[in-house]
Order: C-alpha cells, then sequence, then structure tokens
C-alpha cells in the first residue's frame, strides 16, 4: 500500500510540477526582468496595463527638497514572437530578444524639463526653465545565460539637450520566468558637456539674475547609482510594483550651485491591471 501511494502521490507531484511549468511557460516573460513590463503573458497580438504608482523623490536633480508625486503606469503592447513594440507614457519603442542571451531596445520619447517653481524654497530662481526636448535611446543588455540570472547593460540617450551614456551590471532573483521577483543594478552614467551644463552648469545671465557663481561644466562621468526592482502578481490581472534608486554625483557636479545634494534618490510603489 505504501508502494502504491508513493507512486500516486509521485504522480501527482509530477503532473502538479509539469501543470506549474506550463502555466509558467503561458505567461513567459519575453526577458524574465522584473525592470521591464511584459503584460503579453507570453502570447502574440495585443496587451495592456493601467495603473498608477505614488514616488517619493527629488524635486529635480541635486535638490535637497523630496516630496510625493503620482504618476501613470502601465504600457499598451503588441507582441510578434520575440519583438515587443510599445507605447509608454510619453515613449514610443521597440524591444526584441535574440539568441536567447542579446536584449536591444530602441525608444522615442522626450525628456522632462526644469522649471524654477520645481524649487519650493527658490533654489532655482533665477536660472529659468529647461524645456522639454525629443530624446532618443538605443540599449543592449546581454545575459551570461538563458535564464538571465546576470547581465550586462549599455545605453545610449540622445536628446535636444544633451547626450548621456549608461553601463552597468545586474542579477535577477527568484525562479520566475513571468518577469516577476525581484532586480538589483549597479550602473555607471557618463554625460556630454551640453547635457551637463543644462542640468548643472549656470551661464553669465543666470549667474547674473540668480546671484548664484558662474559654472561651466566638462563632459565626462556624472555618477555611479544603484537601482532596485521589484514585481509581483497578486492574482491574474493585477500586479503590484517596487522600484527605488540611489545615484551618487561626481565632484564636479556636487561643487554645483544647483547641487544642493551630492546624491539623488527615489522610492516608488504602484499597482497595475492588466487587461
Amino acid at each position: 500500500m505504501k508502494k502504491v501511494t508513493g507512486l500516486l502521490l509521485a504522480l501527482c507531484t509530477s503532473a502538479l510540477c509539469f501543470q506549474t511549468a506550463l502555466a509558467q511557460e503561458e505567461k513567459a516573460a519575453l526577458v524574465p526582468l522584473p525592470s521591464l513590463d511584459d503584460f503579453t503573458r507570453g502570447q502574440d497580438g495585443w496587451a495592456f496595463g493601467l495603473g498608477l504608482g505614488v514616488e517619493y523623490e527629488s524635486a529635480y536633480e541635486g535638490s535637497d527638497e523630496f516630496g510625493f508625486e503620482i504618476q501613470p503606469a502601465g504600457a499598451v503592447q503588441w507582441r510578434r514572437g520575440d519583438d515587443i513594440f510599445f507605447f509608454a507614457g510619453e515613449a514610443l519603442g521597440w524591444r526584441g530578444l535574440r539568441s536567447d542571451t542579446w536584449l536591444l531596445e530602441a525608444i522615442v520619447g522626450f525628456e522632462e524639463g526644469r522649471e524654477e517653481g520645481d524649487s519650493d524654497d527658490g533654489r532655482l530662481d533665477g536660472l529659468g526653465d529647461t524645456e522639454e526636448g525629443v530624446e532618443f535611446a538605443l540599449q543592449a543588455r546581454r545575459a551570461f545565460d538563458a535564464d538571465w540570472r546576470y547581465w550586462l547593460d549599455g545605453r545610449v540617450v540622445a536628446g535636444e539637450n544633451g547626450n548621456l551614456g549608461i553601463f552597468g551590471v545586474g542579477r535577477r532573483f527568484g525562479e520566475q520566468i513571468d518577469g516577476s521577483g525581484s532586480e538589483l543594478s549597479v550602473v555607471a552614467v557618463f554625460h556630454d558637456s551640453d547635457l551637463a551644463n543644462t542640468d548643472f552648469g549656470i551661464d553669465a545671465a543666470q549667474a547674473t539674475a540668480s546671484g548664484l557663481d558662474e559654472t561651466n561644466l566638462d563632459g565626462g562621468f556624472r555618477s555611479i547609482g544603484v537601482h532596485y526592482n521589484y514585481r509581483n502578481y497578486i492574482n491574474d490581472n493585477w500586479q503590484v510594483f517596487v522600484e527605488a534608486l540611489y545615484e551618487r554625483y561626481s565632484n564636479d557636479i556636487s561643487d554645483s550651485p544647483i547641487a544642493r545634494n551630492n546624491y539623488e534618490a527615489e522610492v516608488g510603489v504602484g499597482f497595475i491591471y492588466i487587461f
């Protein structure tokens, strides 16, 4: 009797494992990284996710003022095989998986400008506003293995206000292949002189109007950052996400009168409903 019970238990366990594996396979994300939205459940065609997030973040880059902000979350996606086209917020893009270990991505979107009113304490008075501009981003991620446990990241962002380069390494935690779990990455950020001075420079006219010292910055190393992402399914339709970012500025940036802090930080939590 014990042998029969053991056999039945083994068969049931195998069946359960098979069903679990099959269910995960049906919902497999293009790449199982929590930092990347994928609402397609492993299926070709249209997919929609809509939600809200609450962020506690710096008022502007280099600010020592923090506050809460509500942000929309989600995206409209269309998948065909190993390619996903998407529209999320103000960004339109494509990402594709190649050879199981290469993820390529191209995005066109808008970068937020900075307004004098972003500082409630008047720290930006006299500096004027920096306008929102179009930016293009190209990204490549290379996994060490097909399970995407460890990966390398390279990204170039070209915009009307200057250019940015990001290089990083990441680690994924958990065994899920549906895009849930958690992920930690460390990145080094570089910028050209145009972007450096747009964000942290002060020209002669701004110096006169604000009373701050005139500041002209060269391009080069901008910051080192740590980024954490968590994503989990509450049920078949609801998803919760958490993300946190800490970015430590280089000495050149920290010395700018605009940088009241030598770091930028934010933490956010939100929910997304997947249709």
